[in-house]
């Protein structure tokens, strides 16, 4: 063989190895998992289609409440970020020697809504005569022991003076926030208290009629996200916590009705 075909099958392979590396070692590489609370789906789902477009890294949600979630990372999840819907979890779980040092942090504020599909059941004020005359047949919560939205909604009930043992069967309580929607607008409960930005979400706005529940009927939802230890030596996952923060992410975010402090 002469020097310059010698040459030239090098070239070929040296093609060749480049090739399947930039096809194959991003198609082998191992996805992003992020845990994700149930109320910032539809949001996570954008800002990781947007990540990946400018990473080139897969994302991978796992959606569930936030009590589930962090018992699933308690017991060994593959997960590199966690996105919960409290502080408290977040909180625990870097006293416990979980998560990075320093990377909590407040990604979104959330709100409490009562929703129904009844474009005429919930307005002004009627919202909250409505829950404390208990004219209603079903009232849909997320379990308020695993999710924060749930415990902020037995709040509001308590705080309204409303006897949550004397509801019995009409409070219906889903594993999480998006199984207290389903139950609503299924018409499996008249009315829930879900998250706001499942009733104002831009690309899916919900028809019907809610009542926004004042803030000081029950404890701030801060939402907080954290580098999970899994993930400490993932560039991408460090990078998706930054871009959390970033100017465009926020501005999403506050599309989906979160506040970003």
């Amino acid at each position: 063989m002469t020097f310059f075909h010698q040459g030239l099958v090098v070239s070929i392979s040296l093609l060749i190895l480049v090739l399947w590396v930039s096809l194959f070692g991003v198609a082998f590489a191992e996805p992003l998992r992020v845990a994700v609370a149930s109320n910032f789906l539809m949001p996570a789902k954008v800002l990781a289609a947007r990540f990946e477009e400018s990473s080139g890294r897969e994302i991978s949600i796992i959606a569930g409440s936030t009590g589930k979630l962090l018992a699933q990372i308690v017991n060994g999840a593959p997960y590199s970020v966690f996105l919960a819907a409290n502080a408290a979890e977040p909180m625990r779980l870097e006293a416990e020697g979980r998560v990075v040092p320093g990377t909590r942090v407040t990604y979104a504020t959330g709100r409490l809504v009562l929703w129904s599909v009844d474009g005429e059941l919930l307005t002004a004020e009627a919202g909250k005569d409505l829950i404390r005359r208990g004219e209603f047949d079903r009232l849909a919560i997320a379990n308020p022991k695993i999710a924060p939205y749930g415990a902020a909604a037995l709040q509001t009930l308590q705080s309204l003076k409303l006897d949550t043992k004397a509801l019995g069967s009409r409070l219906v309580r889903g594993e999480n926030i998006s199984q207290a929607y389903q139950f609503v607008a299924s018409g499996n409960a008249d009315l829930g208290f879900v998250a706001w930005s499942q009733v104002s979400n831009p690309r899916r706005p919900a028809t019907g009629s809610h009542w926004l529940v004042p803030e000081d009927l029950h404890d701030p939802i801060e939402q907080q996200a954290v580098l999970l230890i899994r993930g400490a030596d993932d560039a991408d996952a460090r990078s998706f916590l930054d871009y959390l923060r970033s100017v465009e992410a926020l501005r999403l975010i506050r599309s989906y009705g979160y506040g970003t402090g």
